[in-house]
């Protein structure tokens, strides 16, 4: 069994499912999938984000505001802590930092992932971190604030070795998406190879990022097994071994999630 530890259900193509969401969902089940991780990207959907993941017992929901979203509400940190304490959720997040599509004085940015931190460590849940063409602001900002304590995961990682090291060191696991199987991914693939076993996610991001061979194409959870398959080529091993060791993997860092599969 897999698990998606990163998508974006509430904004996946429901089109080629004739039965919208239940059609989704049998679809992913059917691949293998035992578990998803809906995340949030800002509080304006979030309510929606909930209520079209209700009543799923294998998918859990994170609360946050991604650093793109420069113009919805901002929470604080006790609102972030309160929110997190729905049932479903597992984590804080996405948050972090991303100067590729934000620019100009980004203090707001780096302001509003600190309040996420003192969030998690807050409401004793682990972090989801986006970070793109920021990585030494991302990992000082982590070890400034202590992040380790919450712990969590570095999501859609795109980085060098030195920056996944480093993160690992400040307590947080390595997802891979999408990403991973492209052709000029070189630098990625070899982290890929590099990465613990115990220290490694797999996600979709979807609808985003679809994989080789569904690339360009929109996104959805069923397609997790495409990462989790280039992976374990790309390392000689199973596709069973990183699928195992992924699934054991998101349930040691999303402890609150239900574990829905065969090994509960």
């Amino acid at each position: 069994m897999l698990v998606d530890s990163h998508c974006h259900l509430d904004r996946v193509d429901l089109s080629p499912f004739e039965n919208g969401f239940d059609g989704l969902l049998e679809d992913v089940r059917g691949n293998g999938v035992a578990h998803m991780l809906c995340v949030s990207i800002n509080l304006e959907d979030y309510p929606a984000m909930v209520e079209r993941v209700a009543g799923q017992g294998d998918i859990s929901i994170s609360v946050g505001v991604h650093p793109n979203e420069d113009e919805g509400h901002d929470p604080s940190i006790d609102e972030l802590v309160r929110l997190a304490q729905h049932p479903a959720n597992v984590a804080i997040g996405e948050t972090g930092l991303d100067y590729f599509r934000s620019n100009g004085d980004l203090t707001w940015q780096r302001d509003r992932f600190r309040r996420h931190i003192a969030a998690a460590k807050l409401a004793v849940k682990p972090l989801i971190i986006h970070t793109r063409e920021a990585r030494e602001d991302t990992i000082a900002i982590l070890q400034e604030e202590d992040a380790r304590d919450a712990g969590g995961v570095m999501h859609c990682f795109a980085e060098d070795w030195e920056t996944a090291r480093r993160a690992m060191d400040l307590n947080f696991y390595i997802s891979f998406s999408g990403i991973v199987t492209f052709k000029n991914a070189t630098e990625l693939k070899e982290v890929a190879r590099q990465v613990p076993l115990d220290r490694m996610l797999i996600e979709t991001d979807s609808p985003y990022l679809a994989p080789v061979p569904k690339r360009g194409k929109p996104n959805q959870p069923a397609y997790v097994r495409f990462v989790a398959e280039h992976i374990a080529e790309l390392r000689g091993e199973s596709v069973q071994t990183i699928a195992q060791a992924t699934t054991d993997n998101f349930y040691r860092l999303f402890s609150a999630a239900k574990r829905t599969d065969s090994n509960a």
